[in-house]
């Protein structure tokens, strides 16, 4: 199958509050978001015509905007309403979303006080990550190359551009190597999430997840969990060892890309596709797919 690069694509991209062609949807060679990773992004999906926490996700960009220091120009309900457009716009009502904002160009050093602040929608039709039959086998993850850094020296609660450097070449090289994914250690050895996803274990009918004190507590790790106890599965958030691993049944990641994903093998812990990843698997996929309550 051919690639077909994102820049030379049909379709329409919202830029600064209008809509503009999909290929000149563009930003100058020296924007400081380019050079010092000074931007923030959402990744969405939209179900049925309706993207799934939509605020929420805005809202987080906000956040995260504002942890870096910089203020988005509109409010929260104009990007919501501008997220659903853009779909729409482009004739799509099941596809992936992605608000990005950024510093322009006004100022290429590493103080950036004065340079405008950027904002730009794209969506497109991405299924999900793996298909149904990878999916109920589980994919095979190994080990990071780097390990994700404390709190006080990135900052960790931003979905921000700059903190997935360390992602992409993890991913590269597990790839290279036949896997689908890699998972990662915290700086204190503790797991923390695949790329791009989070993790959950099982053992003994019980979920356990790593607590999100230097990772980001993902939209759709909540999600999980809120359907998890709302049929009396027991959730533990905890810091977790690498060695309890060969003590669990069951692994899954969960994220706006991978939905929920089982695993069967990371690294040299090997897991069994089970009853609970399964059915979470499907119950989410239900609770997209449906008229889109909050769970």
């Amino acid at each position: 199958m051919s690639l077909v690069p994102f820049d030379d694509r049909d379709g329409w991209i919202w830029l600064d509050g209008q809509f503009v062609a999909w290929r000149d949807a563009k930003v100058h060679v020296l924007t400081h978001g380019l050079h010092y990773a000074s931007s923030v992004f959402e990744g969405e999906r939209m179900y049925g015509g309706e993207i799934f926490k939509l605020t929420e996700h805005t809202e987080r960009l906000f956040k995260s905007a504002e942890i870096l220091d910089f203020k988005i120009p509109y409010t929260v309900a104009e990007i919501d309403e501008a997220c659903k457009q853009t779909a729409a716009k482009n004739g799509l009502t099941d596809c992936y979303v992605r608000p990005i904002a950024w510093r322009g160009s006004e100022m290429i050093g590493v103080s950036a006080q004065q340079t405008k602040i950027h904002v730009a929608i794209a969506v497109w039709d991405w299924p999900s990550y793996f298909d149904p039959a990878t999916k109920a086998k589980g994919i095979r993850l190994t080990w990071a190359k780097y390990d994700r850094p404390a709190p006080n020296t990135i900052p960790t609660a931003a979905k921000a551009a700059g903190l997935y450097m360390i992602c992409t070449i993890s991913k590269h090289a597990a790839e290279k190597d036949g896997y689908a994914d890699a998972m990662m250690v915290d700086y204190r050895g503790y797991i923390a999430e695949a790329t791009g996803a989070n993790v959950f274990f099982v053992k003994d009918g019980v979920l356990h997840t790593p607590t999100p004190d230097c990772i980001l507590n993902g939209i759709t790790r909540q999600t999980v969990i809120a359907i998890a106890k709302q049929r009396g599965i027991e959730v533990v958030e905890r810091h977790i060892e690498k060695a309890e691993l060969a003590g669990f049944t069951e692994c899954f990641i969960v994220g706006t890309a991978a939905e929920v994903t089982p695993v069967s093998e990371i690294g040299e812990f090997k897991f069994t596709p089970g009853a609970l990843s399964l059915s979470l698997m499907d119950e989410y996929a239900a609770l997209v797919r449906r008229e889109l309550v909050s769970a």
